[in-house]
């Protein structure tokens, strides 16, 4: 007999509700649940596996004789439990971690937000005659969708709406100027999002945001706009790689955007998403190697040294290699032995505190168009005071 049906309780949804119903229907076969749902076998066991540690942060434990519970919006982190003399239990503390709960509830939303969406996504008819021989890199600096900022304190107005418009008409242009190149990379170099949960803080220092409307909506305008960028690019490029860097405002929802993004394109040949946690990520084209972070965790003279380490054999088969990154909000361009590196200005406005420093860096967006054996060779720019 199947024992999943003491999960009913802890589904979130109709259709883990159905899921768990399926598999107690047919013992626990789950390849006889999938058939009936008209799921892949691998979609339940992705699901059943998102019920079990949603039944295990509340205390389900159905093959142990204690059962640990955790306040609603905690989760279980460890237990520590005193035994008397003769091995009777006394007392127990259980050791939570609301901050843990809440970033899981969040991946688990996405997740159930999209699986209705899952496998759905599809590109445009794909350009024919595109050059095998060049890839265009499009880098979005810091795009900060949901910051706020008022015009008479920091001498321009920026908000979501504002955000999502002038990165998703950059886009249009940049594409509409660009070679048909077979291959394109969409690089988000990081702080997509301008705030990373719904307290409107930095997660290491703290820091008070200037936040514009709820994080929901943010969350939802940023994912419309990526798909929007990425299907601009799927009119001229015949595939499209979509790597979301990991910054420091968005350590968590870049992930999780990625995983969204995953889901969704989970079934086009022609959209790859990059969806490694990792803050370093390399691709190789021909004689060319890229290297991308955010740059808020190591010094650009550190990058070349890295990249050697990391992709030793891809760094010995290239003689063009590349760092791009953000996190400053400038544009600079440093050649070190073996690598340039360069870093990129933002679409976003300054916020209160950007403004109060001193900060004045431009604003713009490039595509950025490489050979596969002469490295770059051309670039096409987007200012911000261009599309007024």
């Amino acid at each position: 007999m199947s024992n999943d049906r003491g999960l009913i309780p802890y589904c979130q949804t109709q259709h883990q509700r159905d899921l768990i119903s399926a598999l107690v229907k047919h013992d626990g076969h789950r390849s006889k649940a999938a058939k009936e749902l008209g799921v892949t076998e691998r979609m339940v066991y992705k699901a059943l596996s998102r019920i079990k540690k949603n039944a295990a942060t509340q205390g389900y434990a159905p093959d142990h004789d204690m059962t640990h519970t955790a306040p609603e919006g905690f989760t279980i982190k460890g237990v520590s439990t005193l035994y008397d003399a003769d091995g009777e239990q006394r007392a127990q503390w259980v050791k939570t971690s609301a901050e843990a709960k809440r970033l899981e509830d969040l991946r688990e939303s996405i997740v159930e937000a999209f699986e209705d969406w899952r496998g759905q996504g599809k590109a445009a008819t794909a350009p024919k005659q595109c050059s095998d021989n060049l890839l265009t890199v499009y880098p979005l600096g810091d795009p900060h969708l949901g910051m706020f900022a008022w015009h008479q304190e920091t001498g321009s107005d920026f908000d979501l709406k504002i955000a999502e418009a002038n990165l998703c008409e950059t886009m249009r242009r940049l594409v509409a100027c660009s070679p048909k190149s077979k291959t394109a990379i969409l690089l988000n170099l990081g702080d997509f999002f301008h705030s990373d949960t719904q307290e409107n803080r930095t997660l290491r220092s703290g820091n008070i945001l200037d936040v514009d409307t709820r994080w929901s909506k943010v969350l939802r305008a940023g994912i419309r706009a990526v798909m929007a960028c990425i299907e601009a690019a799927a009119k001229k490029h015949e595939l499209v790689i979509v790597r979301n860097c990991i910054g420091n405002h968005d350590e968590h929802t870049s992930q999780m955007m990625s995983i969204a993004l995953g889901m969704y394109y989970e079934n086009s040949d022609r959209i790859i998403i990059h969806d490694t946690p990792s803050r370093f990520w390399y691709y190789r084209f021909g004689s060319v190697l890229f290297g991308s972070t955010h740059g808020d965790t190591t010094k650009p003279n550190q990058l070349a040294g890295i990249m050697a380490h990391d992709e030793p054999d891809n760094w010995g088969k290239t003689k063009h290699r590349y760092w791009y990154t953000g996190h400053i909000h400038t544009q600079n361009v440093i050649e070190y032995p073996g690598c340039i590196w360069e870093s990129f200005r933002t679409l976003a406005g300054r916020d209160a505190w950007s403004q109060s420093r001193g900060y004045r860096s431009g604003r713009d967006m490039y595509a950025i168009v490489h050979h596969q054996d002469h490295g770059e060779v051309e670039r096409h720019r987007v200012d911000v005071a261009m599309l007024k």
